[in-house]
């Protein structure tokens, strides 16, 4: 039988789910990070020099910790069949699929997550997944354990989401921040008004489609307020931004102390 998915079951129950988002390709990040606490770890190779070789490791390196209570959700640099076959193939369990525009672009990203009849995912045989060959039923019902989380990042997609939600086998539906923003002709403004609006929109109705709606939210008030808002999967920070903002801050806090003076005897 396939490794039951805690993050999928958790999201099914109504659970919030806190994540950290993963940009920094190198398993022994992916190590470290998954002993922090989080529910779920984002591994991306959208925006990151990250293939599947990479995340294979990067997967063993999740798995690697004792306590198993952090779950991996791979995004794939695009919804693309092969692309999703090929990190189904090395186990990964939940994908996170960018850019799905409508309906039509959902059912195509859950056919490439199920074997047929039910859709169109290779039979790889004995690949990682399966145990290499050793999971018999793994075949027969991989597709009840995998997650399906697909982004919608423009104002077309949002003109969509019941569409999009009512698609059979669709887990969760992400609102991309960055690139809802400039969709909506705000590039960068995360917190522009107007955004915050559509953001809160379609928490509200991915919600009342029966789904669970996720975001990426580096501010802790604004992505408390999602998560009251009904948000379920709710990445709260990224490794590289925190990596980043702490060897700034130590560097600055020595600049502005100075350099010690030159002893007087030279």
């Amino acid at each position: 039988m396939p490794q039951p998915n805690a993050f999928k079951q958790a999201l099914l129950a109504g659970r919030a789910q806190i994540g950290l988002w993963s940009t920094l390709a190198s398993p022994y990040v992916s190590e470290l990070i998954a002993g922090s606490g989080f529910d779920w770890l984002l591994l991306d190779t959208e925006h990151t020099p990250s293939d599947v070789p990479i995340m294979l490791q990067q997967l063993q390196a999740v798995a690697a910790d004792p306590r198993r209570a952090t779950c991996a959700v791979v995004r794939p640099a695009w919804n693309d069949a092969v692309l999703i076959k090929r990190y189904l193939d090395i186990g990964a369990q939940s994908l996170l699929l960018p850019f799905v525009q409508s309906a039509d672009e959902a059912a195509a990203a859950v056919a490439a997550t199920r074997y047929p009849p039910l859709g169109i995912r290779g039979m790889g045989g004995t690949m990682r997944a399966s145990d290499f060959g050793r999971d018999a039923a793994y075949v027969r019902d991989a597709h009840k354990e995998i997650c399906v989380l697909v982004q919608v990042e423009t104002g077309e997609a949002l003109d969509n989401i019941e569409a999009i939600a009512a698609v059979d086998g669709i887990d969760g539906i992400f609102i991309g921040p960055a690139d809802l923003s400039a969709s909506m002709g705000y590039p960068g403004e995360l917190q522009h008004p107007k955004v915050s609006a559509a953001i809160d929109d379609a928490i509200r109705r991915i919600r009342a489609c029966g789904k669970a709606p996720g975001i990426l939210m580096l501010d802790e008030k604004r992505a408390r307020a999602c998560l009251e808002l009904g948000a379920l999967f709710v990445a709260v920070a990224t490794d590289q931004v925190l990596l980043r903002k702490a060897a700034d801050d130590v560097a600055a806090r020595f600049a502005r102390a100075g350099k010690p003076a030159a002893d007087a005897h030279y």
